[in-house]
């Protein structure tokens, strides 16, 4: 299949006017270039996804659907926010595990913004039993924990980010091997990528790629809590 381009240099100039314009005048005047020029071609990087995804992992989805698929509403949840703009301007993305919308699970992720493009995956803010069960299994095997993130490939490539504890967390030894990791609130990582990578035809290659790295980590995490990768 011929290598294709999703977005353009015009593709980040909207998006950096749209965070510019925030607001539900100019989003109604400028639905139909959002459409255009940024969701459909992320639908289409979505869909076209599937294919290789599936290679990485038989139980993940790359979901193209334009509602209730794997891209994020653009509309912000602004019930508990002191942010009141209406709208993300960013696109993201979560590549799910088909087992998602019963029990948490990992996700891969995808995020497109100017200058701060990244792809990774992991646990986001997962709630206090889903966390439990993580550090648990920490304790229990750390080995395949330090193969999986450990690396010099992965640690190369990846940033493991997120909230973390000050302290360790009660009941957990404060002199295990991997303490630091036992303190986290988050379990992701993720790596960069360029706006010109993301206006290139690599951008799909490119996420793939970013799916495989981090694809150890997922993998843990999955047998973490019950989940087959």
């Amino acid at each position: 299949m011929p290598a294709s381009t999703y977005f353009t240099p015009a593709s980040f100039r909207l998006l950096r006017e749209f965070a510019r314009n925030n607001n539900r005048e100019w989003f109604a005047a400028n639905k139909t270039r959002y459409e255009e020029n940024l969701r459909d071609p992320f639908l289409r990087l979505i869909g076209d996804l599937a294919a290789p995804l599936s290679k990485i992992s038989p139980h993940f989805r790359a979901d193209p659907r334009a509602q209730g698929g794997s891209m994020f509403r653009i509309y912000r949840d602004t019930r508990f926010s002191n942010d009141k703009t209406p709208y993300k301007t960013w696109l993201g993305a979560r590549l799910f595990h088909e087992r998602s919308r019963q029990v948490p699970a990992p996700t891969f992720y995808m995020h497109i913004q100017p200058g701060s493009n990244f792809i990774g995956g992991g646990l986001w803010h997962p709630e206090s039993p889903t966390l439990k069960r993580v550090r648990d299994f920490l304790v229990d095997n750390p080995a395949a924990w330090k193969k999986a993130t450990q690396s010099k490939r992965f640690r190369d490539n990846f940033e493991i980010g997120g909230d973390t504890l000050t302290r360790p967390p009660r009941g957990y030894p404060a002199d295990h091997d991997l303490i630091e990791d036992i303190k986290r609130k988050d379990f992701a990582a993720w790596r960069e990528c360029s706006d010109s990578q993301a206006c290139s035809s690599e951008l799909r290659d490119i996420v793939i790629d970013g799916c495989k790295g981090v694809a150890p980590m997922l993998d843990y995490l999955c047998a973490a809590l019950d989940l087959e990768f």
